[in-house]
């Protein structure tokens, strides 16, 4: 049973040769090439949280700039808010938790950000509130101040982690210089023995090539064990790929993924749903 097997390609080139799920949301964002492999991308989706995204707004009024695309940033209460049951609307284990929370509830208002606060019953990590209402979809991308940002990569989101300082850039222009990566596959076959899971075989994976062979590399996963897997299970696996040290991680997206994502609160609805669905199986 070779349910591990982890297989680095070559970075395809923009030629007339075959190109990966990533080139192609790679394309389709590139606004101009800066030189080298550097491009100015389209960002579709930003995320803030009260840590580093209070920092960025602050920035943002600060150097008297205006959102470029105010519907396309969602902020939510996760970072610093208290998980203690019923805490309070400033309740934090920070001592600058209070005033970076109190901040970052305030943006939503002053700039008409999608907005989830400590107590919405949608309320969450930003990373598991992306997929769960839509925010994050397929051949999008997507930015938030966490390393963890991968994670949505699970429902075919381009999707990685930022800085304050770049999420100012983002907010201000709703875009991002990036340097393209390589591509990896990893390809895992097989079916799981009874008790291991999608952290399992990552981990499997970090252990087998390295906690620093990402490095340079947009990783997706791949293979039947990831086909068969449900969207709860990719997202962790996608979630992990920053471990060892791939900036992105993701899962081309199928009938699992359109059947999670659809009819949730972001989604394309009705005739827009099944032109984005024609839109995302033809990448």
């Amino acid at each position: 049973m070779s349910w591990l097997n982890a297989m680095v390609g070559d970075r395809f080139e923009m030629t007339a040769s075959p190109q990966t799920y990533f080139d192609k949301v790679w394309r389709d964002h590139v606004i101009t090439a800066l030189g080298e492999d550097l491009s100015l991308l389209q960002i579709d989706r930003l995320v803030l949280h009260e840590l580093s995204g209070s920092q960025a707004v602050r920035a943002l009024a600060q150097n008297n700039r205006q959102p470029d695309s105010r519907g396309q940033v969602f902020t939510v209460i996760e970072h610093l808010i208290s998980t203690r049951l019923g805490r309070g609307a400033l309740e934090s284990v920070s001592i600058s938790g209070p005033a970076m929370i109190d901040g970052t509830r305030k943006a939503p208002q002053a700039y008409g950000f999608h907005f989830i606060d400590y107590d919405n019953t949608e309320q969450g990590i930003a990373h598991v509130v992306a997929p769960e209402l839509a925010i994050a979809l397929p051949g999008t991308t997507l930015v938030c101040c966490d390393s963890h940002t991968c994670t949505v990569g699970g429902v075919g989101a381009l999707a990685w982690g930022i800085g304050a300082s770049e999420a100012e850039h983002v907010l201000a222009t709703q875009t991002l210089a990036q340097t393209k990566p390589k591509n990896m596959r990893v390809r895992l076959e097989g079916e799981l023995p009874r008790g291991v899971y999608a952290k399992d075989l990552i981990l499997a994976l970090i252990g087998k090539i390295g906690a620093n062979s990402g490095i340079g590399y947009a990783v997706e996963f791949a293979g039947s064990v990831v086909r068969s897997m449900p969207i709860e299970g990719r997202l962790p696996l996608c979630n992990m790929a920053v471990e060892f040290s791939a900036k992105y991680g993701f899962v081309p997206p199928d009938d699992i993924t359109f059947a999670y994502l659809k009819n949730k609160k972001y989604a394309p609805h009705g005739e827009q749903w099944d032109r984005a669905v024609s839109d995302w199986r033809a990448l």
